[in-house]
């Protein structure tokens, strides 16, 4: 893609190193401590800025304001009055994207050609948010009881709402969190990860232009540790929200026990993607390579496990390993660049540990598998994208989520073969089909244990459809109207009139 504004002069004029405060009950302000954090560029080295490294009483302050606004000012907006502060929270968002965009790409590394594309998804979340929140409504429900009893529910907003994201998309995460909250009446703190915290800094700085009362959005920087672990447990949050790994969300889950708040968990997946005989392989290969190259495959929907019928396995896969070497790895503000650098260099090494194994476990590399030096690479944690073929079930590449570009692929020779093995996982997050046969498709479709499953396309995602997993992969679904249940309480109403 040709963008039409010079991506490296507003990389520039973003970040110079300098300090960013976080935001709480409508005031920028530094951890009580005094402590910070450095933010890089994965792709540089590079420090960008310092944010501040909150701990536990900042955590509380942000959950005291959060709690002040939702009981005070922010209860008396009508639905009418959160739909307007969310289109003009969209209308921000669509005059400052390229901001956006070059924070996004600059913090944790994803291609600015994708990261500018990101913007139909989230301002359509803000835009199809704002629709919901004069959409929600009760019901009235006729009741077995003699006389004039009538019976009716409420649907009111479940309060205090904690959030906290992944470093892979934050500006996508972070509108996933905050524009439900908003429409349905909550509040909320966001944690931000402590890999990417800059974009939703520079998300509150829009949202207090919008006009969003104090307090109502909070955004709390630090370790998921420590300030992700008091804002799980933390007896006043009403709803805990989060997206990452499996084993934080099991640690969260167990922290919301103390006072039985809500909890969402969008978490990891070894998703399969299945290329039957009749598929189409032209159209198959560069989405199949997608589905798990694109964001260096640091997506928790990564269709890293690639089942092709054995009749097409060798050119299939032959062809998949040549489009990987076919793309253009460098720093993710040039426009070209189709694969950026790993978040980390922690992550690049996890990943390096996974090829090695893969090597010392059978499998055959055919493309890939080593970490990029040189000028250009040097300060950056850059891997180049991998093709494994020859991959057995058992393998630690073909079981375990890598949060990297590998691609395990194996043969399979009937359909009631490759539904057990790819159902053989404990996470069922998502799934993709390739097929000509519109039957078949149905029939796999209904078969697949995952939340959800493309045919012939992947990576799909629209507001108005729910996302989420089975399994391991978590519970509740962002997306569609069921995501705002997950933000709203249901009163039931009894009255009798006689």
């Amino acid at each position: 893609m040709t963008l039409n504004f010079d991506a490296k002069k507003l990389a520039g004029d973003l970040y110079d190193g300098g300090f960013r405060p976080m935001f709480i009950g409508g005031q920028w302000v530094a951890a009580q401590s005094g402590e910070v954090s450095e933010a890089y560029n994965p792709a540089t080295g590079e420090v960008l800025a310092t944010v501040p490294l909150a701990g536990a009483a900042d955590v509380d302050a942000a959950v005291v304001a959060a709690r002040k606004a939702f009981e005070g000012p922010w209860s008396k907006f009508t639905p009418y009055e959160r739909q307007v502060l969310l289109l003009k929270i969209a209308d921000l968002f669509e005059a400052n994207w390229e901001r956006l965009s070059v924070s996004d790409t600059l913090n944790m590394g994803m291609p600015i050609s994708r990261t500018i594309a990101n913007k139909r998804r989230v301002i359509g979340m803000l835009r199809f948010y704002a629709g919901m929140a004069t959409s929600l409504h009760g019901e009235v429900i006729d009741n077995s009881f003699p006389g004039e009893i009538v019976s009716f529910t409420r649907r009111e907003p479940i309060g205090v709402v904690g959030a906290i994201i992944p470093w892979n998309a934050p500006t996508a995460a972070s509108i996933w969190k905050i524009a439900p909250a908003l429409a349905t009446g909550c509040t909320v703190i966001l944690k931000p990860s402590e890999d990417a915290p800059l974009t939703p800094l520079l998300i509150a700085k829009l949202m207090q232009e919008a006009g969003v009362p104090d307090g109502v959005v909070n955004i709390v920087t630090g370790k998921g540790s420590v300030a992700g672990a008091r804002l799980a447990e933390h007896p006043d949050v009403n709803k805990i929200v989060f997206t990452g790994s499996t084993a934080t969300g099991q640690a969260i889950a167990r922290a919301a026990v103390g006072n039985l708040k809500r909890v969402s968990l969008e978490l990891g997946g070894k998703s399969p993607l299945i290329i039957c005989r009749d598929a189409d392989i032209e159209r198959a290969v560069p989405i199949a390579a997608m589905a798990v190259f694109a964001h260096s495959g640091q997506i928790c929907i990564a269709g890293s496990r690639l089942f092709v019928a054995r009749e097409i396995h060798d050119e299939f896969v032959g062809k998949v390993a040549d489009y990987a070497r076919s793309l253009r790895i460098g720093h993710g503000i040039e426009e070209d660049t189709d694969i950026g650098p790993l978040i980390s260099a922690r992550q690049a090494k996890v990943v390096e540990g996974f090829i090695s194994s893969g090597q010392s476990e059978g499998a055959n590399l055919m493309a890939g598998g080593n970490r990029l030096s040189g000028p250009l690479y040097d300060g950056g944690n850059f891997i180049t994208p991998t093709v494994f073929g020859g991959v057995k079930d058992d393998m630690r590449i073909a079981r375990e989520e890598i949060f990297g570009p590998v691609i395990s692929a194996m043969p399979f020779d009937t359909i009631d073969e490759v539904v057990e093995r790819a159902n053989a996982t404990p996470y069922g997050l998502a799934a993709g089909i390739f097929t000509q046969n519109l039957g078949l498709a149905h029939k796999l479709v209904r078969r697949i244990k995952a939340g959800s499953v493309w045919v012939n396309m992947y990576h799909a995602i629209d507001p108005a459809v729910p996302f989420g997993g089975m399994k391991m992969s978590g519970y509740g679904r962002e997306g569609g109207t069921e995501h705002l249940h997950e933000y709203l309480e249901t009163k039931a109403v009894w009255i009798q009139t006689d």
